[in-house]
């Protein structure tokens, strides 16, 4: 359990103090902090390997990086954490940089979102000829049998829209939801071009719907989900916009260690277990979850794919 004492001690560095007060917030790899906080990675690593060491900060393996972010009380060290938690945010009032490093910290997770727009920019026009981990007619087979007749459906990073076009066959309406500018003007582009006229395309992100609350009845993440920064809080967006005793299918990779997935198309996460999707799933509100792995791939890295359905209560 930490100690108190010890971390209040290791706080009066006022770079210390910025770090945690910026990992409270998000989790970020040294790099980030770097740009942030404008320091060398020599004084950005010892500073964070002495606040791991206190029990203050966890951190995950991301492909060829580290990602830190302050710990979650849990368990005993609950109440610890929490107070200490209070005393950091009280702190930040009186420390001059922290609305500076705040701002910075908004500059580094646009970059990240820019990073992955730019990816899906060039390939916009391109999905059925290029090879993307996942998607497979068998997966989406699978997604569909699950599916109720005529209703508003929500297809959540919808990419060029094939599948919200399949869906626009048999829904009352389709909202196809994209944040890449290219990929909303070439789905649109293509509705029209085959006379798909209740099919509507908007620009947004997984984690901020432009989708009024209460408003669909089904939402779908189809190979879409490992692209959010944080997935747990997609999953809540689209409990959000959902009818009550609406469903939900997220249609994704299961766990795996491909990592070049991450250069190679942009992944931000390399997958989820089953146990990750229905936690998200129950977290955010939902009831009866289900999962079950629908597809292997035959050919290396025999990527699988793992679909999970939800309901979300209807009081």
């Amino acid at each position: 359990m930490p100690s108190i004492l010890h971390s209040l001690r290791l706080l009066a560095e006022p770079t210390r103090l910025r770090l945690l007060l910026l990992l409270e917030r998000e989790e970020l790899s040294v790099a980030e902090l770097q740009q942030i906080l404008a320091a060398g990675q020599s004084t950005i690593s010892t500073h964070l390997a002495q606040l791991k060491q206190a029990g203050l900060l966890e951190d995950r393996r991301s492909g060829k990086s580290t990602q830190y972010r302050m710990k979650r009380p849990t368990g005993r060290e609950s109440k610890a954490l929490a107070r200490l938690l209070e005393i950091l945010r009280s702190a930040a009032e009186e420390i001059p940089e922290a609305e500076q490093d705040a701002a910075a910290l908004r500059l580094v997770l646009r970059r990240r979102q820019d990073k992955m727009r730019g990816y899906f920019d060039q390939l916009a026009g391109k999905f059925g000829r290029d090879y993307v981990p996942g998607r497979s007619w068998k997966g989406v087979a699978e997604m569909l049998l699950k599916l109720l007749p005529p209703m508003v459906i929500a297809d959540l990073g919808a990419g060029e829209g094939t599948l919200s076009q399949l869906l626009a066959q048999r829904a009352v309406k389709v909202i196809a939801v994209d944040n890449s500018e290219k990929m909303v003007e070439f789905g649109r582009e293509l509705a029209r071009k085959h006379g798909v006229k209740n099919l509507d395309y908007r620009q947004g992100d997984l984690e901020d719907l432009p989708v009024r609350t209460g408003s669909v009845d089904m939402a779908l993440f189809s190979q879409s989900l490992h692209h959010a920064q944080h997935p747990e809080t997609a999953v809540r967006e689209a409990y959000r916009i959902l009818k009550p005793g609406g469903r939900i299918a997220v249609l994704d990779l299961l766990r795996h260690s491909f990592e070049q997935a991450r250069e190679l198309y942009a992944d931000l996460w390399l997958g989820f277990t089953a146990a990750e999707l229905e936690g998200f799933l129950r977290k955010a509100g939902f009831a009866a979850s289900q999962s079950t792995v629908v597809h292997k791939e035959e050919e290396s890295p025999h990527l699988e794919t793992i679909l999970a359905v939800a309901e979300k209560p209807k009081s």
